[in-house]
């Protein structure tokens, strides 16, 4: 005999609460775990891949293993090193792009830049503000990112978390299905694929979207020579998985720097808003719908949400699990949708059965 329904939710309801205060309270202790599974659920489809080619699962974790790990010390040793000096090299110029932003504004259109004006004193306290702790807002951003995520995580702990959770990553799976309660094993199943297509859609596809195209951005503004090239590409590269947000902030930052860096060399200029452009046709007609395809369940304003919500909860390691948790909110409320629209609460009717002849019903 099956469990009461309300005995169900109560137990899903501990199970659920028991996660959320492990996560709260072993947050730091976690982050490695939650790395590692995170890159071996990402990487699984290539381990599987080459074991179809016949490789041994060992083998091609192995494989896997050592080009990330190799990947990851070429990006410390040059790529970081630059982002960071780029970036706190941008915290010290903007101040001085303010200053000019507000003499240009004062010169071509006076009136509304007058003085006392609340524009003009916005963006003096703006600058203002910029030189005294652009500085150390910057140094605290690099010391907070390499804080958090530390060369002893990823060089020791992660890649080693990662490498036994996709050598094990079948075993695992097939281990939490058989400890699936078996009332309702089609169901969880069933709902267990929708969120795996989705977490596989958006996390895999889009990962590889915000990495090719911030690759591209960088690489473009920096061959056409414009300052913290670099970081604007990285910036529009990150926040690709925001439909045109991506493109939109990334453009705005760029063509702005180029005015100031560019002035009167229109086409430099016009070169920088091209890239954004080709970027911009490059992600909507070929990228995303490769990779990422139509439709995910996940949308934007949802996702957004849920990097706030548990970002500001429990900090870094939240914004790591928000993803996986929202796609599967987004799937279980779905499927609770279907549920409602077939009970009677929503049809108010009973279906009546189907119809049989008197002779069949005497017989």
């Amino acid at each position: 005999m099956a469990l009461p329904a309300r005995q169900q939710v109560t137990y899903w309801g501990i199970a659920a609460a028991i996660f959320l205060l492990l996560l709260w309270f072993l947050g730091p202790v976690l982050l490695p775990f939650i790395v590692g599974g995170a890159i071996a659920y990402i990487l699984d489809p290539l381990a599987d891949r080459l074991e179809a080619m016949g490789l041994p699962r060992a083998a091609a974790t192995a494989i896997i293993t050592l080009v990330g790990v190799t990947l990851l010390v070429l990006a410390v040793a040059f790529l970081i090193p630059l982002l960071v000096q780029q970036t706190q090299a941008l915290a010290r110029a903007a101040p001085g792009y303010f200053e000019a932003l507000r003499d240009w504004l004062t010169l071509r259109f006076p009136d509304l830049v007058a003085e006392g004006g609340i524009i003009r004193e916005g963006l003096a306290d703006l600058a203002e503000m910029l030189r005294e702790r652009g500085g150390a807002l910057a140094q605290q951003l690099v010391a907070g990112v390499f804080g958090v995520v530390n060369a002893l995580v990823f060089v020791v702990v992660v890649p080693v978390v990662a490498f036994y959770m996709l050598l094990d990553w079948d075993n695992m799976v097939a281990r939490i299905d058989n400890l699936l309660p078996r009332d309702h094993l089609d169901t969880i199943r069933s709902l267990a694929r929708e969120i795996d297509a989705t977490l596989a859609s958006f996390v895999r596809g889009q990962l590889t979207v915000c990495l090719i195209l911030g690759t591209f951005y960088s690489v473009a503004l920096m061959a056409v020579g414009l300052q913290f090239g670099l970081v604007v590409g990285a910036v529009a590269g990150l926040i690709t998985f925001i439909p045109y947000v991506g493109a939109l902030v990334g453009g705005a930052l760029a063509i702005g720097l180029a005015l100031f860096q560019f002035w009167g060399e229109w086409t430099s200029i016009g070169l920088v808003a091209a890239i954004f452009v080709a970027g911009q046709f490059l992600e909507g007609n070929i990228l995303t719908p490769k990779l990422v395809g139509e439709s995910v369940g996940l949308h934007p304003v949802w996702l957004l949400f849920a990097l706030s919500a548990f970002g500001t909860i429990y900090g870094f390691v939240g914004m790591l699990v928000a993803v996986p948790v929202a796609a599967a909110l987004g799937v279980i409320t779905r499927f609770l949708v279907r549920e409602y629209q077939t009970s009677l609460l929503y049809t108010g009717r009973v279906v009546p059965p189907p119809k049989t002849d008197d002779k069949e019903a005497a017989e």
